[in-house]
């Protein structure tokens, strides 16, 4: 099969796709107007568009030929409620909302990749995924619940994110563990207020929860394994509005990543004994909110052989390794379902290097080809005559 590259001037377009995204963000279950530019552009190059998954989500397919083989490609479309400081002439249009994290660059690569491949010559079925809501609500989950692969069978799945911390030029698949799992909680921890000149007569809650955060450090480092990996950060901590007034509740909020499912069971069957038995010494009750949001993202190793084995191709990309991001991914729940590859994409800038979720981040659109480039030829390889 001969190899599609994707000319100058269509890069050029889309990068002119992926500035309106990131002026127009949308955060999760909300990309309306994302979904809608997304099935246009499709319809136009004759992809067969069905959404409805996981609200906003939508699929775009190509079929060719008789043969059976099918794969997936996955772009997540959501933006976050950051206020943008990066400063360019595209930055977004709407106050508190920002494509911090990539996202316009995703849709843009894969929207473009459609397009080559509705020009191109292969045996099987494509499908494109365009997904919902990936920063910590699991718009993966609402696709999969909604019925995607009931109604998309696949063979394989991939999805790739842009990595400030890679060089360009360079890709990460790794076998096995890509991202981590991880929760969210909320603990309430109840006293009795009272007067701060007079402590006596009450219950402190923030004294308690000051014991409580230093409690939960003792978690990873003398409950788990020293040889599995486990954080537990607390992020926020509010209680009390005077300064004179001991006030009666304070909220303590954080977050827990693990990756192997018994570290998960500890973390949570810790705090919950830690955080009662804390406050309990201290005169106050606390209730623990635990949510475990995503599983951790695990590679198939057979389908992150063969995305090395594409991405390296005629020295389109060096393929290097590296270890697991403690950071999250939803894609866990299609990889869940399916066998497949999550991919980081090398995207350093020389010079100021904002990262994900930053308000100073913009997607680098030097990159913008090299994705494009990637999942055509991952398209040719799987379903080449």
């Amino acid at each position: 099969m001969s190899r599609h590259d994707i000319s100058p001037d269509r890069i050029a377009e889309t990068i002119a796709w992926r500035h309106h995204l990131h002026a127009h963000p949308e955060l999760a279950f909300e990309e309306r107007e994302t979904s809608a530019f997304i099935a246009a552009k499709l319809a136009e190059w004759g992809v067969n568009v069905k959404g409805g998954y996981g609200g906003t989500g939508l699929v775009g397919t190509l079929s060719r030929g008789t043969s059976p083989r099918t794969i997936a490609i996955r772009a997540d479309m959501d933006a976050l409620p950051i206020v943008e400081a990066s400063g360019v002439a595209y930055a977004s249009k709407t106050a508190g909302k920002m494509h911090a994290c990539g996202h316009d660059g995703h849709v843009s690569m894969l929207l473009a990749a459609a397009r080559q491949a509705s020009e191109m010559e292969f045996d099987g079925t494509v499908h494109f995924l365009f997904q919902p809501a990936e920063e910590a609500e699991g718009g993966a989950r609402a696709m999969v619940a909604d019925g995607l692969f009931r109604d998309f069978p696949t063979d394989a799945v991939y999805a790739l994110h842009n990595w400030p911390a890679l060089d360009v030029g360079t890709c990460v698949a790794r076998d096995d563990a890509m991202m981590a799992a991880f929760g969210v909680f909320e603990i309430r921890v109840t006293g009795r207020g009272a007067h701060g000149a007079m402590p006596h007569e009450g219950a402190d809650p923030l004294v308690a929860a000051a014991q409580i955060v230093t409690a939960l450090q003792t978690i990873a480092s003398r409950n788990v394994s020293p040889l599995d990996a486990a954080v537990l950060s607390v992020t926020q901590i509010h209680g009390g509005d005077a300064w004179n007034v001991i006030p009666q509740e304070a909220i303590i909020r954080g977050t827990t990543r693990w990756f192997a499912k018994d570290v998960g069971d500890i973390l949570e069957k810790r705090m919950r004994t830690l955080v009662e038995a804390v406050a309990e010494g201290l005169g106050c009750s606390a209730d623990l909110d635990y949510q475990r949001r995503y599983p951790a993202t695990i590679n198939d190793a057979a389908s992150a052989a063969f995305a090395r084995s594409v991405a390296a191709q005629d020295g389109a990309l060096v393929v290097v390794d590296a270890a697991p991001s403690m950071a999250a991914e939803d894609f866990a729940f299609m990889l869940e379902e399916r066998p497949g590859c999550y991919i980081w994409l090398g995207a350093r800038r020389d010079g100021s290097n904002p990262g994900l979720h930053s308000p100073h981040y913009d997607f680098n659109d030097a990159i913008i080809a090299q994705g494009v480039d990637l999942w055509t030829r991952l398209i040719a390889s799987s379903l080449g005559r």
